[in-house]
C-alpha cells in the first residue's frame, strides 16, 4: 500500500514539472509573456509634445493598443553614442529602436514578418522620418531579426508598456522556424551580390530610366555605379555606392548619401 503511494506521488510530481515547463518554455506558437516592469522609467519631459519634420506634424501619445505593420529600417556606427531623445546614449549594440509617436521610453514587441523572428526592445528615440517605415531598429535589433544583411524589411511592431529605467530589449528567437505569416515581397530590389561576399554596399536608389540613374551614380562620385536588373519582368537601373569594408564605413557613407537627398538608402551585406 504504502509502495503503490509514493509511486503515485512520484508520478503526480513528474506530471506536475512537465506542466511547468511546458507553461514556461511556451512552445514555438505560444504567446509572449510580456516583461514585468515593477518600477517603470518616467516618460521623459517634453517627448509628448507634438513636434514638426520636413513640414509634418507628429503628435506623440499613450497608444496601449498600437499594434501596425511596416516597413523598419537600422541606424549605427554613424549615431553610436549620441544622445536619444530620452537623453540616453545611443548604442548600435543594444537592443533598441526609434519611434514616431509612442511614449519614450516604452517597450515594443518587433517581429520579422519574413522568418518570423522576434524581439523585445526599448524606445528610446524618434523616428525614422521617412513615410514607408513604422519604426528604426538599432544594429544588434536589426541583427536579431535577420535585417541585417537587407536594411529594410516588413515587421508587425505591438506596444507591450513602460520601460524599466534601464534596459528591457529582450532577444526571443523561439518562433524563428515558424513565419508568423508569409513574407510580403518589397517593391525596392535588393542590391547585387558582390563576388566579396564580407563587403558592405550603398544602395541610393532604382530608376527605370538608365540615363536618370546614371545621372544619380554621376552626382555620387566615383564608387558609384550603375547596374541593370530584373524585378517582377521589369528592367530597372539601380545605383550603388562601394564596396566598404566594413558596417562603419558603409554606415558613414550611407548617412552620406541620405544627406544628399536619397532617404531611402539602404546598408546591404554582399554575400
Amino acid at each position: 500500500m504504502m509502495a503503490r503511494l509514493l509511486r503515485g506521488v512520484v508520478v503526480a510530481a513528474a506530471f506536475s514539472t512537465l506542466a511547468a515547463c511546458a507553461s514556461f518554455g511556451g512552445g514555438r506558437d505560444a504567446p509572449l509573456r510580456p516583461p514585468v516592469v515593477t518600477d517603470p522609467a518616467p516618460i521623459v519631459s517634453g517627448t509628448m509634445r507634438p513636434y514638426q519634420i520636413r513640414g509634418r506634424w507628429y503628435r506623440p501619445a499613450e497608444q496601449p493598443n498600437y499594434d501596425e505593420v511596416g516597413m523598419a529600417s537600422w541606424y549605427g556606427a554613424q549615431h553610436n553614442g549620441r544622445p536619444t531623445s530620452t537623453g540616453e546614449r545611443f548604442d548600435m549594440n543594444a537592443l533598441t529602436a526609434a519611434h514616431k509617436t509612442l511614449p519614450l521610453p516604452s517597450l515594443v514587441e518587433v517581429t520579422n514578418r519574413a522568418n518570423g523572428r522576434r524581439v523585445i526592445l526599448r524606445v528610446n528615440d524618434r523616428g525614422p522620418f521617412v513615410d514607408s517605415r513604422i519604426i528604426d531598429l538599432s544594429r544588434a535589433a536589426a541583427e536579431e531579426l535577420g535585417l541585417l544583411s537587407q536594411g529594410v524589411g516588413e515587421v508587425r511592431v505591438r506596444y507591450v508598456g513602460r520601460a524599466p529605467r534601464t534596459g528591457g530589449g529582450t532577444a526571443l528567437r523561439r518562433a524563428e522556424a515558424t513565419p508568423v505569416a508569409p513574407p510580403t515581397p518589397y517593391v525596392q530590389p535588393s542590391v547585387p551580390r558582390p563576388q566579396d561576399a564580407s563587403a558592405y554596399w550603398v544602395q541610393a536608389g532604382a530608376f527605370s530610366d538608365r540615363r536618370a540613374a546614371q545621372r544619380i551614380a554621376d552626382r555620387l562620385g566615383d564608387r558609384a555605379s550603375v547596374q541593370d536588373i530584373r524585378n517582377d519582368g521589369r528592367s530597372l537601373f539601380r545605383v550603388v555606392v562601394g564596396p566598404w569594408p566594413d558596417a562603419n564605413a558603409a554606415e558613414q557613407a550611407r548617412q552620406a548619401v541620405i544627406a544628399r537627398g536619397f532617404d531611402d538608402a539602404l546598408l546591404i551585406l554582399g554575400g
